[in-house]
């Protein structure tokens, strides 16, 4: 993945160095065996945590997403709007009251994996958790003041919302995980991230934590009973320091399983060994360079990407999914707005600037700036000169930004590629010290959560670039109130057609990621919003 964000709404950070060991589990031997009912997932880093509220590394988040439960889940395909596409999870059943409450009855003798029953208590005491100031959590903006969780009694909860919208069923369920009241209540939040025991991380889910060995590996085990009834009972998590140590895991046979592979070369190395194959699946993920619209730029000492003229020129000169392929490979596709493959509004229909070399040389033409000495074009006395700004911890984003540095400079443009660390990255992104910056970001299933990065209310947040369009804003705001999925999909594409005109970015990849598989793990289904998802309906058992 790129499995380096910004800050997206799910944020995806750097991993924590792990240190290579065998795991440890029911099995005789750390590596997996036909005889064993047991998965090894080779992981790239090791979270700081899995208590939900904690976990910000996707890793963490996969284990959790087996530990804990959400009240239901909303479906691979389906729009947030749509009150058909969620599956029961914690809940069994739910009911709309009026406009502004939903009900939810959870299953009945539904147990925390230390036997305690669940209550509706535990589901108030969760969403309070989620708003918390000290924890502040990703999904705080969207539950603070807008979303309250009341018992009505031992088994039933009602969510009432402060207006009328579309996605209220999306808020009452996919931002929060249900964690247990009897183990959390009495213990200060600012204290809980030091919190290492085990024997705290008590979920409902299909399977429990039975150990986690730090710097090395961590084991859940089905639990007995649980409604989803897991397939494989128990599952490894080891965790490598890098992608390359975790490939080599699985290439000497002593893991499953690896998320994304990345590039072509990994793929074709899985490809060659006859004990693996290799499973292709859409990345919630999208990645785009953005420009800073508005302050003096760092390489000239003037901003020549505030002119929307010069901008568009940019995107013009750049072919867009043939650079998306040369990163990632078949499949990988550039994206008409900013969103992933896997969004359900995703649509050729969405108005983009054509790639057309001449054509953007002619609008710079037109907009004042002539090719001067050494080909660089000039305004006056400004050359035509910006910096694009790359993580170093990202190869495939500094390629992409070197791909960008030659397409423009056939058009006459002087560019240059900063890379330096992330935590640099971000300060200077939040400090709006630079000129462009290349990103990727994490998608949820609501296009609401864009709002943060392309919105004048997203100016201060994620929105780094300083784009503000009241056109864009009023299209948004139309979208996001559209209750029908088909006239909410007409609407969004309606406001990315105001985006890409106003040029604010260059929306460059959407990749198909490509997870390792051993064929001793029978036939999977990913689901590309958390790819673990399904685990519960795996078998061990041989594929073609």
């Amino acid at each position: 993945m790129i499995r380096i964000s910004v800050r997206p709404v799910r944020p995806v950070r750097l991993f924590i160095p792990a240190i290579l060991a065998a795991a440890l589990g029911a099995c005789s031997r750390p590596a997996p065996c036909t005889g064993c009912d047991r998965l090894v997932i080779a992981a790239t880093g090791e979270p700081s945590a899995i208590l939900p509220p904690l976990a910000f590394e996707t890793v963490g988040r996969d284990i959790g997403d087996q530990v804990y439960e959400r009240l239901a889940e909303l479906e691979s395909g389906h729009a947030p709007s749509d009150t058909t596409g969620y599956a029961p999870r914690l809940a069994e059943r739910w009911e709309r009251v009026d406009s502004l409450t939903w009900r939810f009855h959870l299953r009945p003798r539904a147990r925390w994996s230390d036997g305690q029953p669940v209550t509706a208590e535990d589901v108030a005491f969760s969403f309070e958790v989620y708003t918390d100031s000290t924890l502040d959590t990703s999904a705080r903006p969207s539950l603070e003041g807008h979303v309250v969780a009341l018992a009505e009694d031992s088994s039933t909860v009602a969510i009432h919302f402060d207006r009328v919208y579309p996605e209220q069923l999306y808020d009452a369920t996919w931002h929060v995980r249900v964690i247990p009241r009897h183990i959390w209540q009495d213990e200060p939040v600012s204290q809980w991230s030091a919190d290492t025991s085990v024997a705290r991380l008590v979920g409902s889910g299909p399977y429990k934590v039975m150990r986690w060995v730090r710097g090395q590996s961590l084991d859940l085990e089905a639990v007995p009973g649980s409604p989803r009834h897991p397939g494989i009972r128990q599952v490894t998590w080891r965790f490598a320091p890098d992608p390359d140590a975790a490939l080599t895991l699985v290439l000497a046979h002593e893991a499953d399983l690896l998320e994304t592979l990345g590039t072509p070369e990994r793929t074709s190395r899985v490809e060659a060994d006859t004990a693996l194959r290799v499973v292709n699946y859409p990345s919630a993920v999208y990645g785009f360079v953005g420009y800073r619209l508005h302050g003096g730029g760092t390489k000239s000492g003037t901003n020549v990407l505030g002119d929307v003229r010069v901008r568009r020129a940019l995107n013009m000169a750049v072919d867009r999914p043939a650079m998306a392929v040369q990163l990632f490979g078949p499949g990988a596709k550039a994206p008409p707005g900013p969103f992933s493959q896997v969004l359900w509004l995703w649509s050729d229909s969405i108005r983009v600037l054509p790639f057309d070399s001449a054509g953007a040389a002619s609008a710079l033409d037109s907009a004042g700036w002539r090719v001067g000495a050494g080909g660089v074009r000039r305004s006056g006395s400004r050359p035509l000169a910006f910096d694009v700004l790359v993580p170093s911890t990202s190869p495939v984003r500094r390629r992409a930004a070197e791909l960008l540095q030659e397409r423009w400079r056939l058009i006459g443009a002087e560019v240059s590629v900063t890379a330096v660390e992330f935590p640099v990255f971000q300060e200077r992104l939040a400090k709006g010290r630079f000129d462009s910056y290349v990103a990727t970001y994490l998608d949820e299933p609501s296009p609401r959560g864009l709002s943060e990065q392309w919105t004048a209310a997203g100016i201060g947040a994620l929105n780094f670039g300083g784009y503000a369009s009241p056109a864009f804003d009023a299209a948004f705001g139309a979208a996001e109130n559209e209750a029908v999925p088909a006239q909410a999909a007409r609407l969004w594409r309606s406001a990315f057609d105001t985006l890409n005109a106003d040029a604010p970015a260059l929306f460059l990849f959407s990749p198909v990621n490509r997870a390792a598989v051993a064929r001793r793990l029978g036939e999977i289904t990913i689901n590309p919003w958390s790819w673990l998802s399904d685990l519960p309906s795996w078998k061990i058992g041989a594929s073609r």
